[in-house]
């Protein structure tokens, strides 16, 4: 079955609770701002009404608090900043990084949040911003990271004691182990190849396995923390990989989700083989983002952003 919304522009990214089957919350993050449902994607409210804004809040990036059940806390990408709610989204504090303001592009919060307080927010042009206090304040943490337009950042699982997050760039991939402080250019097997895309085992620490989609060469995987790399599905995934989504319990269930230019595709095997994605009802229009709530069995509720606004609760 499938239930639809229409939104207006594109759908850069969608979020929701952990408990969304319970209580029906999502966020859609728009070119026209953040936009809040709590009846399961099927009708929508503008998240930021209580700002008051006088125009439209472009935000390419949306991110819960691995805590959100008991912090109701999730923040916001936008240009000149990250704004964060401590109230499911009715509420906000706005929080601008150093001028010139810079485009937000993703952001990335440590599994250990409720405790340290980190995140980091990749930005096209100025690298990536750190803070450490719950994003109320926000410094450019960038040393060794020769690119500094980023797509996308990832966060080990682990990172509460290796420290480890990866950056996609323009040009490639980078490293950091000691929590962002310092940045390593990662031999990917294609050189100044776009990274649009990353996703981290939530096992990790013991299989040290991570995913990068690029824009032209497809998807790689790496299983020892981006050492080497083995190029997946060489003959299907032939373009742009632009999400990524892994099973909660990868790699006990190896199920990935990827976004392969505007059509899904599956694996069942941790990416050893691939097939599209079927839904009860044909989808007409391009995919541009993914939001699995309760994982990628099947039968799991799916919500997909489309390309003309549509969400889909599928």
């Amino acid at each position: 079955m499938i239930e639809e919304t229409q939104l207006e522009d594109i759908v850069y990214a969608l979020a929701a609770s952990p408990s969304f089957e319970e209580d029906g919350l999502c966020f859609a993050a728009r070119p026209t701002g953040l936009y809040r449902s709590q009846d399961g994607a099927r009708s929508w409210q503008d998240a930021y009404a209580s700002l008051d804004l006088s125009a439209a809040l472009t935000t390419p990036a949306v991110a819960l608090s691995p805590a959100f059940e008991a912090d109701a806390t999730l923040f916001a990408g936008a240009p000149g900043g990250v704004l964060r709610s401590a109230d499911a989204g009715l509420s906000w504090h706005v929080a601008s990084f150093p001028p010139p303001p810079p485009f937000v592009s993703s952001l990335a919060i440590s599994p250990n949040y409720a405790r340290d307080g980190t995140l980091f927010a990749a930005t096209l042009e100025d690298g990536v911003f750190r803070s450490g206090d719950r994003g109320q304040h926000w410094a450019a943490w960038n040393f060794g990271l020769l690119d500094l337009n980023v797509l996308a950042l990832a966060i080990s699982p682990a990172y509460a004691h290796d420290e480890t997050l990866f950056a996609g760039t323009e040009s490639g991939l980078f490293r950091s182990t000691n929590g962002g402080r310092a940045w390593r250019e990662v031999d990917l097997p294609t050189q100044f190849a776009p990274v649009l895309s990353l996703a981290i085992s939530p096992g990790y620490a013991h299989d040290g396995t991570l995913f990068a989609g690029t824009e032209a060469h497809g998807l790689f995987r790496s299983r020892d923390g981006g050492a080497t790399w083995q190029r997946l599905a060489e003959a299907l995934l032939t373009s742009a990989v632009n999400s990524i989504t892994l099973s909660p319990d990868f790699p006990a269930q190896s199920d990935i989700l990827a976004l392969h230019e505007d059509t899904l595709l599956v694996s069942r095997d941790g990416g050893a083989s691939w097939v599209n994605w079927e839904a009860d009802t044909a989808i007409n229009v391009a995919v541009a983002s993914v939001a699995a709530p309760h994982g990628l069995a099947p039968g799991a509720t799916l919500l997909l952003g489309l390309m003309d606004g549509t969400v889909l609760r599928v």
